[in-house]
């Protein structure tokens, strides 16, 4: 199956209309990606200055309500907590938070069983809030509670990082990571609304862009050659702070992503599966790592789309050109893209990822599921791939051999 991009036209969300620019606090509209799951159905909106007008984009919701937030204690430093419960106490009935750590690790078996007990301590009901605030940690934990709390708990992302914010908070998919691999444990939940607001990455640390940006590059891989071409142009503005760049990425990807989640919420057709690419090497990359900081995500999902890439090429499916201008785009915007990229010292064995491989929530009877390319822009999910290549391709990738 094939993922192809909507046209521009139906791609680009509509603006807000003119009583929303109240919310900004620099004077623009806010642009919004709907998700249309009918019954589950929410808005995705984007634009700068929202962590200070999350009050009023959310007073629909939040009303006469008890509000949970669930933060990454990194935002306190920053000042972001302090500027959120600002604009939230106003229209909450009543407004807690609850700290969870920075880092993989906090996706766990025992920050669950942490942030569940201080949830149900504060007498919560199924009328309470649940907000996640912070990166793709942050929202996978806290919509896993979500789900979890009272059978369920309606709750509403507020991404800070740039990879949340293209891909972890659009979607539905919560949940925590095991001994046995990355997200093994988890739920379907999706949130009631999304809010993204593009000037918190000014405070983001270059690495975590980067690793946001990876998942960006991975959108017009899979289904958008013009957006992969927009991107060889302005990635480095966006990078740089381009506020401009930033919101037609997100709202871009966002707009991607989204197309997919209504065509297959569930990942029942295998459309969705699209959105894997990079990932099933990527994962096995971070299980082997062990979490521990050395390699982030996005990192993962570099190394992973550039192994993808040139196994596609290998297999004959994908032009050679179109996986080495993949990879030139990564590493020239400073993106891992071998092993030895990410840690020359760690010992990398390909025989031991592709074990991490099998267990991968898409391995299917069995054998593992690989997202491949046919052409930039283009991708298709293969069942019947060879394992052997794959476990070559990665011994390749260790050595930073050529292709």
């Amino acid at each position: 199956m094939v993922l192809r991009a909507p046209a521009r036209d139906k791609v680009r969300p509509k603006r807000h209309p003119r009583d929303m620019t109240k919310l900004m606090t620099a004077n623009e509209t806010v642009e919004r990606v709907p998700v249309d799951l009918t019954d589950r159905a929410y808005e995705i909106l984007v634009g700068p200055g929202l962590i200070d007008g999350a009050g009023p984009a959310l007073a629909d919701l939040i009303s006469d309500r008890m509000v949970v937030v669930i933060v990454d204690q990194a935002l306190v430093a920053l000042g972001h907590l302090e500027r959120l419960r600002a604009s939230l106490s106003p229209v909450a009935r009543s407004l807690h938070h609850i700290l969870v750590d920075s880092g993989e690790g906090a996706k766990s078996f025992g920050s669950f069983e942490r942030v569940m007990g201080e949830l149900l301590s504060l007498g919560i009901d199924r009328r309470t809030l649940i907000v996640a605030f912070g990166g793709g940690i942050a929202g996978d934990l806290a919509g896993f509670v979500a789900a979890s709390a009272l059978r369920g708990l309606d709750f509403v992302q507020i991404p800070t990082t740039l990879l949340s914010q293209v891909d972890s908070s659009v979607g539905g998919k919560t949940g925590i990571n095991t001994p046995q691999g990355k997200n093994l444990v988890g739920a379907f939940h999706q949130p009631k609304r999304v809010l993204i607001d593009i000037g918190v990455l000014d405070s983001l640390p270059r690495r975590e862009l980067l690793a946001g940006y990876a998942e960006v590059v991975k959108y017009g891989a899979i289904g958008d050659l013009e957006f992969f071409e927009w991107l060889e142009g302005h990635g480095r503005a966006l990078l740089d702070g381009d506020p401009a760049a930033r919101r037609e990425a997100i709202v871009r990807s966002c707009a991607a992503k989204a197309a997919v989640v209504i065509a297959d919420e569930r990942e029942s057709s295998g459309q969705r599966a699209l959105l894997n690419f990079g990932h099933t090497f990527g994962h096995a990359l971070e299980a082997m790592a062990g979490y521990d900081g050395s390699l982030v995500h996005g990192e993962g999902v570099a190394v992973g789309m550039s192994v993808a890439a040139r196994y596609s090429a290998k297999l004959g499916l994908c032009p050679g050109q179109d996986a080495e201008r993949l990879v030139a785009h990564l590493r020239a915007v400073g993106l891992p893209t071998e092993l030895d990229d990410v840690n020359p010292e760690r010992s990398w064995d390909a025989d031991a990822l592709l074990g991490h491989m099998t267990k991968d929530k898409k391995v299917q009877d069995g054998r593992i599921v690989f997202v491949l390319l046919e052409a930039l822009g283009r991708a298709v999910v293969k069942k019947d791939a060879d394992p052997d290549l794959a476990r070559r391709m990665l011994d390749r990738s260790v050595t930073a051999g050529a292709a």
